[in-house]
């Protein structure tokens, strides 16, 4: 055999070898590619192919909780009046003693920030809408990595003179570039505490409101589904700044989807209720504090009275049930106002049927991404004593790469373990939930309550 053939023969062998040891590194080193740069590794040939090697896929639907009911009973239970109005997050963290130290009870740690003076809520004058407004002045921000959140905060602070960019307000909001998702009551709180301005946040809108708010000057972020070609099912905030009752459409920036020279994507009302309906007609506003009154008086009692404002997205929730009760947008919808005026009443009614709300929502399917963003069936549960659905629900969304960069899971998760005496399991899970998130009070409160630190 000529040394030629041996040659041959070995480099064969070698490269067989190499191949051997590519495609057993590849499935783990592909599962630790950050998400940013598997978006952009799926735009190019054989992309899809390459990110599908050993990656755990997002499941299709999310687990029936054990505890569910076949047939869940809802009711919207008779709310008593409420002396005091709590803010819109976090939950208080679980009261029960930690595993390692029985003997000790950890005392609930009051997680709410100090609310403001309330403004008196004067009645808005019946005054007849203009047919089209578009407000001038709104510049489009092309959004980072999942950052739709900051990238609409930064549109309202500029329109209103303040400079914060995107970058500095992700910084606070996400320091995580992976973390999925800003919920609204941290981008109100950045507005409340680090700026000059303020904001709002209100559930259960409608068009009407909105059209209100954007004829008197105040543009409005919506928080809203989100369907795309290749991702699927996803949620995103979108900032409306102008209407036309002839065409029926909306006026808003898209900071994903442009178009970015400022012209405004259009939509009709109908799309935009029909997805801004999938997060409970969610919406926040900036606005400057000298013109708090006059918002407050579009806003109206029913928004500005918190009470009032889950009673009303209830029922609106459970009329849309009426009209479709396939509808688990809907149901999911109801399980989170009932939740919002159990935390708000301390009743179990609310939580119960909140519970009850949220379990026919996921018998019925719902997109699994929906907890990246909304987190009240833990709380349904937790507050009902259903531990193990809380930690059910929580390891479906952390089988996914993305599920695994939202701390408000592993937060629930800890609660959860903490619950069931694993104290050492639950500060693994806060511990997570900060080493994603260093600016997320709920989980270093949680952390405190069980290690003792102050």
């Amino acid at each position: 055999m000529s040394k030629r053939v041996k040659y041959a023969i070995l480099a064969i062998v070698f490269i067989q070898l190499g191949l051997v040891v590519a495609l057993l590194a590849l499935p783990p080193l592909v599962r630790a590619l950050p998400g940013e740069y598997r978006v952009r590794i799926a735009k190019v040939p054989l992309g899809e192919t390459l990110l599908d090697i050993g990656v755990t896929p997002l499941p299709t639907a999310l687990p029936i909780p054990a505890g569910a009911a076949a047939q869940p009973q809802v009711t919207i239970p008779a709310v008593a009046a409420i002396a005091a109005t709590p803010t819109e997050e976090p939950t208080a963290v679980p009261t029960q003693a930690p595993a390692d130290n029985p003997d000790e009870e950890v005392t609930a740690v009051p997680t709410t920030i100090p609310t403001a003076t309330p403004l008196p809520t004067v009645a808005p004058t019946a005054v007849p809408l203009p047919g089209k407004v578009r407000l001038e002045g709104m510049e489009i921000i092309p959004q980072g990595f999942n950052n739709c959140g900051p990238a609409n905060l930064t549109i309202n602070l500029n329109f209103y003179g303040d400079p914060t960019t995107q970058a500095e307000a992700a910084a606070w909001l996400k320091p995580n570039r992976e973390d999925r998702n800003v919920s609204p009551w941290q981008m109100v709180d950045y507005v409340n505490e680090r700026t000059p301005l303020r904001a709002f946040f209100g559930a259960g809108g409608d068009m009407e409101l909105l059209k209100r708010l954007i004829a008197a000057g105040y543009p409005v972020v919506v928080e809203k589904g989100y369907e795309l070609p290749t991702q699927g099912w996803l949620g995103h905030y979108l900032t409306i700044f102008g209407y036309d009752d002839e065409t029926g459409e909306t006026v808003s920036m898209d900071t994903n989807l442009g178009p970015w020279d400022g012209s405004g994507r259009y939509d009709k009302y109908e799309e935009l209720e029909y997805y801004w309906g999938q997060f409970n007609y969610n919406f926040f506003l900036v606005y400057p504090p000298e013109k708090e009154e006059e918002v407050y008086a579009i806003l109206g009692p029913e928004m500005t009275d918190t009470q009032t404002m889950w009673q009303n997205a209830a029922a609106k929730a459970q009329a849309e049930i009426e009209a479709d009760p396939e509808n688990a947008f809907a149901w999911f919808n109801l399980g989170t106002s009932l939740t919002r005026l159990g935390e708000m009443t301390g009743e179990a009614e609310f939580y119960q049927n909140g519970a009850a709300a949220f379990d026919q929502a996921f018998i019925l399917g719902l997109p699994p991404r929906i907890l990246w963003y909304q987190y009240r069936p833990y709380i349904a549960y937790m507050k009902t004593g259903r531990y193990q659905d809380m930690i059910d629900l929580a390891d479906a969304i952390l089988e996914s790469q993305g599920g695994r960069n939202v701390e408000e899971t592993y937060l629930y998760k800890g609660h959860a373990l903490v619950l069931q005496g694993d104290g050492p399991g639950a500060v693994i899970a806060y511990q997570q939930a900060l080493r994603l998130n260093e600016n997320f009070y709920p989980a270093e409160i949680a952390l405190n309550s069980i290690t003792g630190n102050n």
